[in-house]
This record gives C-alpha cells, sequence and structure tokens, in this order.
C-alpha cells in the first residue's frame, strides 16, 4: 500500500480511478473514486470534502467538493457535482471530460462543516447542491441512533437531486419544499419549536445561508449553535499585479483567476484547504498596499479587514497601484 502524496502546500492528495459517473439530475451528476493503489481511503467524518485536481490542457483546476458518501465504507469515496453553465469551468469539465476509468488526485478529507455531538439534536437545512454534505451527516448519525431531520429547498422535483430517496427512507425526517410551486421552509416556526440543545446546520446558496443565520439570531438562538457551509468561488474582477516578497517575484492575477490561483501558477507554493474563503489556511500578510481590498472570506473578522494587513488569497481580491504580501 502507498502514502498519499505530499502536496507541495501541506495537504496530501491520493491518486484515484473514476469508478463511476452516475447521472441524477439534467444538472446534477455523481462522482465516485476509488483509490488507485487498491487501499481504502482515509476516514471521515459527515460535512468533510475534499479537493478535486481536473487537468484542463495547460490549466490545472482545484475545486473543493462534500464528500456525500457513507463515512463508514472507505472502499470509495463520492462527490456530486452540479453544472454551472456560467461558472469557471470546473464544473463543465468534471460533466463534459471526466469518466470512468480516468485517473485523478483529490486531497484527502478536511471537516469544516461537521457535527457538533454535543447537540441534543440535529436540524439541517439545504438548498439545491447544498443537499450532498447531509447525505454523510445522516448516514452517521443514522448509524448512532442520532436525532435529526432534514429540510430541502429546491426548485422542481426534478432538480431535487436525491430527493426521491431521502424521503423514501426518512418519510417522517425529510420534508421537501419546492419554491416553483410557491413553497418555502417556514424557519421561523421551524427554529422556534426546537428542543433547548439543538444545532442548526445549513448549506446551499448565500441567501439561504445568511435568513437562516438572520433568522436564527433573530429568535435568541445561540451563534454556536448554527453551522454553515459555502464554498465560494472567486469572482473576476479587474488585473492587478502583485509583489511577493519572499519568492522575490511580481505576478499579474488576471481578471478569471485568484489570486491564489495565480501564485500557483508562477510556482509559488501557497497553503490552502477549502479555496473557499472558510477555513482561514491561506492567510497572507500584507507588507504594503496602495489601494484596496475586495474581501469575500468568512474568516478575517472587521479588525482584520479594516486593518489592511491581511487578505485571503482564495476569494479576496485588490484594486490600487501597488501591492506587497508576505509569501
Amino acid at each position: 500500500m502507498s502514502a498519499p502524496q505530499k502536496a507541495k502546500a501541506g495537504a496530501e492528495k491520493i491518486a484515484v480511478t473514476v469508478s463511476a459517473v452516475v447521472p441524477v439530475t439534467e444538472y446534477v451528476t455523481r462522482f465516485e473514486f476509488t483509490r488507485t493503489d487498491g487501499a481504502d481511503f482515509p476516514p471521515f467524518s459527515g460535512g468533510a470534502h475534499t479537493v478535486v485536481s481536473m487537468e484542463d490542457g495547460d490549466r490545472t483546476r482545484l475545486n473543493p467538493y462534500s464528500l456525500m458518501s457513507d463515512p463508514t465504507d472507505l472502499s470509495h469515496y463520492a462527490i456530486s457535482v452540479r453544472r454551472e453553465d456560467t461558472g469557471r469551468g470546473g464544473s463543465a469539465f468534471m460533466h463534459s471530460q471526466v469518466a470512468p476509468g480516468d485517473a485523478m488526485t483529490i486531497t484527502c478529507p478536511v471537516n469544516l462543516f461537521g457535527l457538533d455531538w454535543r447537540a441534543k439534536k440535529h436540524i439541517f437545512f439545504a438548498g439545491g447542491i447544498g443537499i450532498t454534505p447531509f447525505l454523510a451527516m445522516i448516514g452517521q448519525l443514522e448509524q448512532t441512533n442520532g436525532n435529526w431531520e432534514l429540510h430541502y429547498a429546491a426548485r422542481t422535483p426534478e432538480s431535487a437531486a436525491y430527493a426521491d430517496m431521502l424521503l423514501a427512507k426518512f418519510p417522517t425526517k425529510v420534508h421537501v419544499y419546492y419554491s416553483g410551486q410557491g413553497v418555502r421552509i417556514p424557519l421561523e416556526s421551524l427554529l422556534s419549536g426546537q428542543p433547548l440543545g439543538t444545532h442548526a446546520y445549513v448549506c446551499g446558496p448565500a441567501g439561504l445561508i445568511d435568513l437562516v443565520h438572520d433568522t436564527a439570531t433573530g429568535i435568541g438562538w445561540p451563534h454556536s449553535n448554527v453551522h454553515s457551509e459555502e464554498f465560494l468561488a472567486p469572482a473576476p474582477g479587474a488585473p492587478f499585479e502583485v509583489r511577493l516578497c519572499k519568492s522575490d517575484k511580481t505576478i499579474t492575477v488576471g481578471e478569471h483567476e485568484s489570486l491564489l490561483e495565480a501564485m500557483e501558477r508562477e510556482g509559488v507554493d501557497a497553503p490552502f484547504l477549502c479555496r473557499g474563503g472558510s477555513c482561514g489556511q491561506c492567510e497572507t500578510n500584507v507588507v504594503s498596499a496602495d489601494g484596496g481590498f475586495i474581501h469575500r472570506d468568512h474568516w478575517l473578522d472587521d479588525d482584520d479587514r479594516a486593518s489592511g494587513k491581511k487578505i485571503m488569497p482564495c476569494v479576496s481580491r485588490f484594486v490600487g497601484t501597488t501591492l506587497e504580501l508576505d509569501r
């Protein structure tokens, strides 16, 4: 059995073979992987994600996806990918270029959205493709007789990935709401009626995440009892130049790439775990800046942002004349 490869940026990588490609809905496809060396995968817990490496011509795309497979079955990992036709190309590559038998590379799992085992009950709110981490969480809770319920919002029955399976398997615990039929999740009444010690988890579009947090706060939920995950895609913006002091390089960040991607393109060792503004791994100190920052992460606090001394290269950008970083 061969050990996982050590990535330059600190995350361990695993060589895998695509074992199955399964269409789920018009836009969602499930991809299953086995290890190339035939061994079992590392253990993971519900809510974990992996970063998939995609060799797209002369460009390497690195996208995080939640693991949705059963944490007790380490013979394979599974993810589901929603095709975004107006996205940055990663989901389109997965849907159009990846086939069974292909060799790929993924990272060892990292969990930034795990279950809080102190909770007396777990209530899940999913929107669209945000259902995927909850599939693994539900599997884990079912193994331990955990107390949970799921509220799943989708546009139509046809677009609700895995809804039929979940409803058939857990008819009293799963509730699905179709916005195309004018039905919304009754957040306030649901959150108001939970027993003391309940924890809420939300994954999906930013609007749903904000609404759950705001509603919970408004009715007095402790902030620590509400958990969320959102993988932010780097937004396009005007190109900018940055001086990397430790690497002794000056690079240009293109309109459609992140600062992290530009550093990687130039061979600069830049750490990451999520690539979506949540984990804090790529936090970088600013040496000097003549301009302003467009902060899009969930990691830096207001004081960090106001100081102008830190940036998260995975999702944030710079607008100005000169920028020097401690990289």
